[in-house]
């Protein structure tokens, strides 16, 4: 069998308060073009499907649109777990009526141990979804003895291992963070000081694991552990990211290959940088003009309303950054400010080591000026 893994869509997601949603759609679209072109048996979304636990009325429109493409036009089962954005519950409504439709929403921790079944010509696959849990809810859940994110995983892992068939090829779901992986500044935290890290042990024994919450495609263990990444780029730290889905195919003794289906954004996150003259000329013959921009402007002179500029010929410029002003981490301004130096001396000390270069004779026959006035100022008020 053939399906597609996919994950952290975060429908209704706001990016410095722009919203995404027609970005969001239109990387939908690429995927239901790669289950056509690739005759997939299922669609697998390994949580976060929303932004936040209440999405906005546009956002779960959409989403309601998308999914009933996938399961009316293309009759296409699918099957998706919460993660930590969304509302279990709320994801969850209605899940035993939908699984008639083939949708299938796994969102309860009670659920782990029920497997959607697909039968393919390759024969039967099973799933099994871990949605997005802390040690509190799995206590509350299995009434066990748990204290870790890594302990209350681990425990309903077992629980499948326990239940599953042998002989036939097994899937697991989960929305985590597996210690080790990359993570992106997108993504919320899960817990504070890393406690929400979970080993990739336990899933080893499976034949596929589909992981969710980390927004970087990538795998950690073994590389049938994997994470699809998220639909889009949702900070500029994500910015040299690959994003897509991935294409899995299993047989009846496991699995056979994985392969990464880019996905094209309408309006990509980039970071340019460079002076303002060159970035301004380069802008009025770029295609990509409407993208998302992260720009860091080299120039050393003051600049009259930069972001105004940029803005004519990049208009989505969300962030600007000025690289002279910017220190590197942990150095120090020092200057003698003892009496036996004068003012002039004091800030052009000052000035070399943000700038990097002395003041020119302009610059210094200026401050000169200014160190004069204010002296007569502050003299004449004695």
């Amino acid at each position: 069998m053939k399906f597609i893994h996919t994950s952290d869509w975060h429908i209704g997601r706001l990016f410095q308060n722009i919203s995404l949603l027609e970005d969001q759609l239109h990387v939908l679209k690429q995927i239901k073009n790669y289950a056509k072109v690739h005759q997939v048996d299922a669609l697998i979304i390994a949580g976060d499907i929303f932004d936040r636990s209440v999405p906005p009325a546009d956002a779960v429109e959409a989403l309601d649109h998308f999914l009933d493409e996938i399961s009316s036009e293309l009759k296409l089962p699918i099957i998706m777990i919460s993660g930590n954005h969304d509302s279990s519950k709320r994801l969850g409504f209605g899940a035993s009526h939908m699984r008639l439709s083939g949708l299938h929403i796994l969102s309860q921790l009670s659920d782990v141990i029920k497997p959607v079944i697909i039968e393919t010509a390759t024969g039967t696959v099973h799933f099994y979804g871990i949605p997005y849990h802390d040690p509190v809810e799995v206590r509350e859940a299995f009434a066990c003895e748990v204290s870790t994110y890594d302990e209350a995983h681990t425990f309903l892992v077992d629980q499948i291992k326990q239940v599953r068939v042998a002989g036939v090829p097994s899937v697991v779901i989960s929305h985590c963070f597996i210690d080790g992986a990359e993570e992106s500044e997108s993504e919320r935290p899960l817990s504070i000081g890393g406690a929400d890290r979970v080993s990739y042990q336990p899933l080893e024994d499976f034949d596929y694991v589909a992981l969710g919450h980390l927004h970087g495609p990538q795998y950690k263990g073994a590389e049938h552990i994997r994470y699809s990444g998220s639909l889009l780029k949702y900070s500029f730290s994500e910015y040299l990211q690959n994003k897509g889905v991935t294409l899995v195919e299993l047989d009846e003794n496991g699995l056979v290959a994985t392969e990464h289906l880019p996905l094209k954004a309408q309006k990509n996150l980039r970071i340019i940088e460079g002076l303002l003259d060159d970035i301004l000329e380069q802008g009025k013959d770029d295609p990509d003009n409407e993208d998302y921009l992260f720009i860091r402007l080299l120039d050393k002179q003051d600049i009259l309303d930069p972001l105004g500029q940029l803005r004519k010929v990049y208009p989505n410029t969300l962030q600007l950054e000025r690289t002279q002003f910017i220190l590197s981490k942990g150095s120090q301004l020092k200057a003698d400010v003892s009496l036996k130096r004068t003012e002039n001396q004091v800030f052009n000390d000052f000035f070399k080591q943000v700038i990097g270069h002395d003041l020119t004779e302009e610059q210094s026959t200026l401050l000169l000026d200014i160190i004069a006035e204010a002296k007569g100022v502050i003299e004449g008020k004695e």
